[in-house]
């Protein structure tokens, strides 16, 4: 797989998924521009991607902010003259039972979940149509194929992302500009460790594997994506959770 010459960009790639996709990225010649709300684990993230001999470059990124959208892309435009490859990889979630969330922590989900992706879509996706080519690869979650206990409004959002994707598929195929989307299982990133120990324990037990993914088997798919491997795939959904879920 080979992205020499192709610029992108990951969101939450100060850590888990997004650190681990910018890697990959970089890893097959791609300039990969970072973007994080974690400014100082972003930087060091770019850094140790140029360490490594390739080409990095970190940007403040709030996905739920449409200034920060704003400014990230028009740097990137202003220094790479155009956007190839985005992998939406940023993502928020917590567990919590519907019936005890609020208003307020749904609109946090959503903005992040699947309004923050749409954002991004929006505002790179013109560029991608005008030069008639564009990859992009959205993180979604199995939560969003089949549903999570007391992840409602998460299952809900990524649920929304994925019909999204398929939506926006269909409009970007004429362009050639592909867009299709994973669904990482129970994976190993900070906002797992953050899950209650017997929900984590629960997990493991549910996975045919009996394993937590690793985020660089999640970006590797993302990878496989973003490559010419996948030039004949637009709109599909590609489950990585060692068979936690297994449906059409």
């Amino acid at each position: 797989m080979n992205l020499t010459d192709k610029i992108t960009v990951v969101t939450g790639a100060a850590s888990g998924i997004g650190l681990a996709t910018a890697k990959a990225f970089a890893a097959v010649g791609g300039t990969v521009y970072l973007g994080d709300l974690n400014e100082a684990d972003g930087e060091q993230a770019a850094a140790d991607i140029r360490s490594a001999g390739g080409t990095a470059t970190f940007i403040p990124l709030d996905i739920a902010n449409d200034d920060a959208i704003a400014a990230f892309k028009d740097q990137i435009i202003s220094e790479s003259g155009r956007l190839d490859v985005l992998a939406n990889v940023a993502g928020w979630g917590h567990t919590e039972f519907f019936v005890e969330s609020s208003p307020a922590s749904w609109d946090k989900e959503i903005d992040i979940n699947l309004k923050g992706p749409m954002k991004m879509c929006h505002a790179f996706i013109p560029g991608m149509f005008e030069q008639k080519y564009g990859r992009i690869v959205n993180v979604s979650s199995d939560a969003g194929r089949v549903g999570s206990l007391a992840e409602s409004v998460y299952a809900g959002a990524k649920g929304g992302q994925i019909a999204f994707t398929k939506a926006l598929a269909r409009e970007g195929a004429r362009y050639n500009v592909a867009v299709n989307c994973t669904c990482p299982g129970p994976t190993e990133t900070p906002l797992l460790a953050d899950t209650a120990e017997n929900i984590q324990a629960a997990l493991k037990k549910a996975i045919p594997m009996r394993r937590f993914g690793q985020p660089e088997e999640i970006a590797d798919a993302i990878l496989f994506f973003a490559c010419e491997r996948s030039s004949y795939c637009t709109g599909q959904v590609l489950s990585v959770s060692g068979g936690l879920t297994m449906v059409d």
